[in-house]
C-alpha cells in the first residue's frame, strides 16, 4: 500500500547557470562584432557631401585644424616639415592614398596648400575628407 503521508517538496530555487552562460555569451558575441572606431586625437569638423565614399586602403592622413595648424601622425609640423615626412611615408609605399582632413571652418586655400605639397612630396593618389550628409 502507498503512504499518502509522504509528500514531495517541491524546489522552488531556479538554476541560474544557464541564464548566466546564454548572457556572457551574448556578450561576447556583441564585442566581436561591434566596429571599434579609432578616432585621430585632433579634432576638426569635417564638411559634408551627400556622395562621400569610405576608403578601405593604406593612407596617410594629414590634419588642418580650425586655427590652421597643421598635423601629421599626431605632430604639428611646417609646410617644409610637412613635405619631408611625406616625402619618406610616400618613399616606403607609392600607391598610398594621403587624405587631407581640414576642419570646416578653414579657408580653402589652407587645404589646396597642404594638398599642393603632398602632390610635391610624391602623392599620386589624394582626397579631403567629408561627413556622411
Amino acid at each position: 500500500m502507498l503512504d499518502l503521508t509522504y509528500r514531495r517538496k517541491l524546489d522552488a530555487s531556479m538554476n541560474m547557470t544557464p541564464m548566466i552562460d546564454i548572457v556572457f555569451q551574448l556578450l561576447i558575441f556583441f564585442l566581436l562584432t561591434t566596429n571599434f572606431i579609432t578616432t585621430e586625437g585632433i579634432q576638426v569638423k569635417l564638411p559634408q557631401a551627400k556622395a562621400a565614399a569610405a576608403q578601405i586602403q593604406e593612407e596617410i592622413t594629414v590634419f588642418i585644424s580650425r586655427e590652421g595648424r597643421v598635423f601629421l601622425q599626431q605632430q604639428e609640423l611646417n609646410e617644409g616639415q610637412l613635405q619631408r615626412r611625406l616625402q619618406t611615408l610616400i618613399a616606403k609605399s607609392r600607391n598610398k592614398l594621403v587624405i587631407v582632413k581640414a576642419d570646416r571652418e578653414i579657408a580653402v586655400n589652407k587645404a589646396v596648400k597642404v594638398m599642393d605639397i603632398a602632390k610635391r612630396a610624391g602623392a599620386e593618389r589624394l582626397c579631403i575628407a567629408t561627413d556622411r550628409d
